[in-house]
């Protein structure tokens, strides 16, 4: 694809070199004549700035006639060397370059979660036998029974209770004081002690009162059943309040906030939509799946007879997040090769500036920028693809001996160790990508067990051979993932990494074979992606795109050596 794009620039610089940068308008005499009342200071290349000369020629890198640069024109800018490419007006029209300024500006972003509809933990409550007895009566005798605070459940008979109830009555002073304690530690609710004193003696019951007012979700007892001490009779929920729990991932944490506002959707009720607030973030990070628990409370009336949201109804999610003024630019701006990020800045009369940027939080529309730019700056937001091809054979060009642009390993045989280690870490790669490919995760999870392992066995063996080891080691702690999403994410980060590496030693020729396959459109997959996902395979079977596993199966180009 960047092959692509180098060819399309030389072929669109090329085709304005020629059609533009030729005077236009009076005949060949009329422009000489025009010409020779201006002083010619220099010559100059427009696709490499650098190179001038006081005579007319060719450049030395493109073969690109020289420009003539006339007295009182600035030319072209040449700073920054072989990091800056150099375009006339016309070029900057064709190519359709636009720009924007890095502002001080707040960050948004729409963070799309999933969860679960949960009941209020503070609103449950187990309704269990205090002493040895036996329920008489029910009162309340099915589920989804709503049920006030106070309101009798059940009619229980217990001698225990019936004899502490007679001595209360019978008492004074501080042994009535220890007898009413009493009653209260065999269940009595404060106000049926109080009514104990005037009880009939031929009344042998007492009734099972509601803790709070709620929802009987479970009835563990029977009109006639003896209990014990300890046995659970009903489970009462309070719905009035409902709890959206969703698992926030390590990358998004630092969005996330209490107080935010979450509007929420159910499959269960198409068409609604109900808004909450983040009210507790959990503490306790899972290192497995490398997230946390984010709780949302929202309010449930009674909506024609019944409560809308019911319990474990699956939902989704909306996060409306703004964060305080940054430094920041639009994300079509940066480019992303592996580890670094950098963007091209307009450095005015035609010149694009190459600089690496270190990014911050990433908005939906905007990401920040920690370092590498000031506010002010323009940064090229369309056509940086093209600019960025050029700028890449810029570097070629100034750095090799030869036209051969392809890079080269600072390695020419492979021992037996490294040869190993390759093919091991190759056949790791190719399980993992097949598994994500057939959209399997427990395979993947099972796959990438030995990653640490085998990556850092391949580090070792080919240290000091690559500037792209370390990002490697640091991409390869896989620890089993709940969903395909974050583990494509985690699996484009390996691989763009392993790319870098193992790509330059396919030149060599004691090195294993193996296919590296590219796909353009994996930022749809991988929202975070900033230039196309790669992945190896081995054998000779069809390809298969572990970035859109059976939605895009056969996307992809493979990357010939």
């Amino acid at each position: 694809m960047k092959t692509f794009l180098i060819v399309l620039l030389s072929v669109a610089i090329a085709a304005t070199a020629t059609w533009f940068l030729k005077p236009a308008g009076p005949p060949a005499s009329a422009t000489t004549a025009q010409s020779s009342e201006k002083k010619v200071l220099f010559y100059q290349s427009p696709m490499h700035p650098w190179i001038k000369s006081d005579k007319p020629g060719r450049c030395t890198i493109c073969g690109m006639e020289l420009v003539p640069v006339y007295q009182g024109d600035k030319g072209f800018d040449a700073t920054g060397g072989e990091n800056t490419v150099a375009l006339t007006q016309n070029q900057v029209q064709v190519l359709h370059v636009e720009t924007a300024e890095a502002k001080v500006q707040p960050l948004a972003r729409t963070l799309q979660v999933a969860g679960m509809i949960d009941d209020d933990a503070t609103r449950h409550r187990y309704i269990s036998a205090y002493i040895d007895g036996r329920v008489d009566k029910l009162h309340v005798n099915y589920l989804g029974a709503e049920v006030t605070e106070g309101q009798p459940l059940a009619d229980f008979y217990s001698p225990a209770l019936l004899q502490a109830e007679r001595e209360y009555r019978q008492l004074s002073g501080d042994l009535k004081n220890a007898a009413a304690l009493r009653l209260r530690q065999m269940g009595l609710t404060p106000g049926q002690i109080a009514d104990a004193a005037s009880k009939p003696a031929e009344v042998l019951n007492s009734p099972i009162l509601a803790p709070l007012t709620g929802t009987v979700v479970a009835q563990s007892v029977y009109e006639g059943q003896y209990v014990t001490a300890g046995e659970k009779l009903f489970e009462i929920a309070d719905f009035s309040t409902m709890w959206f729990m969703f698992q926030a991932y390590e990358m998004d944490l630092s969005w996330i906030h209490t107080g935010q506002k979450v509007t929420i959707t159910l499959p269960a009720l198409p068409g609604r939509t109900f808004e909450g607030k983040v009210t507790f973030i959990d503490p306790n990070f899972d290192e497995t799946t490398r997230s946390t628990k984010v709780r949302v409370e929202l309010p449930n009336p009674v909506v024609n007879g019944h409560r809308e949201l019911l319990h474990k109804l699956y939902a989704d999610g909306q996060v409306e997040i703004t964060l305080p003024d940054a430094l920041a630019i639009p994300r079509s701006a940066v480019i992303e090769t592996g580890p670094e990020a950098v963007v091209y800045v307009d450095r005015q009369s035609g010149a694009y500036e190459r600089t690496p940027v270190k990014l911050g939080r990433r908005g939906d529309a905007l990401v920040e920028v920690l370092s590498g730019l000031t506010k002010g700056d323009r940064v090229v937001t369309n056509g940086n693809l093209l600019i960025d091809g050029q700028a890449e054979m810029n570097r070629s060009f100034a750095t090799a001996p030869t036209k051969d642009t392809g890079s080269s390993p600072k390695i020419t045989v492979l021992s037996k160790e490294q040869q190993s280690a390759i093919g091991d870490f190759l056949k790791l790669q190719d399980a993992m990508a097949e598994a994500l490919a057939a959209d399997d995760l427990a395979a993947f999870n099972k796959a990438s067990e030995p990653a640490m392992q085998t990556t850092t066995a391949l580090t070792t063996a080919l240290a000091g051979t690559s500037d792209h080891l370390e990002a490697l080691d640091s991409a390869k702690h896989f620890h089993g993932f709940k969903d395909l999403t974050t583990a494509r994410v985690a699996f484009y980060r390996f691989t763009s990494a392993s790319s870098e590496v193992l790509e330059p030693l396919r030149k060599l020729p004691t090195a294993p074979a193996f296919h590296l396959w590219e796909c353009p459109m994996v930022s749809d997959a991988v929202p975070e992606a900033g230039k196309p996902g790669r992945w190896f395979q081995l054998g000779d079977r069809p390809h298969h795109n572990p970035y859109f596993g059976a939605e895009m199966l056969d996307c992809g180009d493979e990357i010939q050596p």
